[in-house]
């Protein structure tokens, strides 16, 4: 199994490491099965919100999105660019496929925004980020998402949560969509959770 970590520019790296994080210690002999993570970007170098350079494994033009299993997608900052990328038909079309083949598509964040502007989400539940006062909400509610009181929320095949303080249960929660409750308790146990 394969899992795309799509990066636009500006993402928090925090939010992208929970997943490589979590799919890291399944794949070091804990997990059932491995599950590679892949970073895909659309530019080669990639500027984090906290200013530092990240280079992705592979660029989007260059792969086969049918050889993936899920989507995951942190967020980012408006000031840091994020929407630039995160808005782009390319990435949105990303998001449009995993839906259309019901694959998990897991976000942190504002991450789910993206989510949100293509689509896929229209008429069902999701959240994002809920601070500074609702505007990201606002957002996502314009995109047609009925926004669910929880801070956590999977509709279907997809993940949405409200920020970083729920990013590790967004990643355990596709790990989980890909493997089973049971494994990720054994990845949690190793964790120290």
């Amino acid at each position: 199994m394969k899992v795309m970590l799509l990066l636009a520019q500006g993402f928090e790296a925090y939010e992208a490491a929970v997943f490589t994080d979590v799919f890291g210690w399944n794949n070091d002999e804990i997990g059932e099965q491995p599950v590679e993570l892949v970073t895909v970007g659309l530019r080669d170098k990639i500027k984090c919100t906290w200013n530092f350079t990240v280079i992705p494994e592979m660029l989007l033009k260059d792969i086969d999105l049918n050889d993936f299993d899920a989507l995951a997608i942190p967020g980012g900052f408006e000031e840091a660019d994020f929407y630039e990328d995160a808005y782009s038909e390319e990435f949105l079309d990303v998001i449009r496929h995993f839906d259309d083949k019901q694959q998990p598509v897991s976000s942190v964040c504002v991450g789910s925004l993206p989510i949100g502007k293509s689509g896929i989400l229209k008429g069902r539940y999701g959240i994002t980020y809920h601070q500074s006062g609702g505007k990201r909400i606002k957002q996502m509610e314009s995109f047609g998402v009925n926004i669910a009181e929880e801070l956590f929320v999977v509709d279907k095949n997809v993940v949405t949560c409200s920020g970083p303080a729920n990013a590790l249960e967004a990643a355990f929660k596709l790990l989980e969509m890909l493997t089973s409750k049971e494994n990720v308790d054994k990845v949690k146990a190793a964790m120290g959770f």
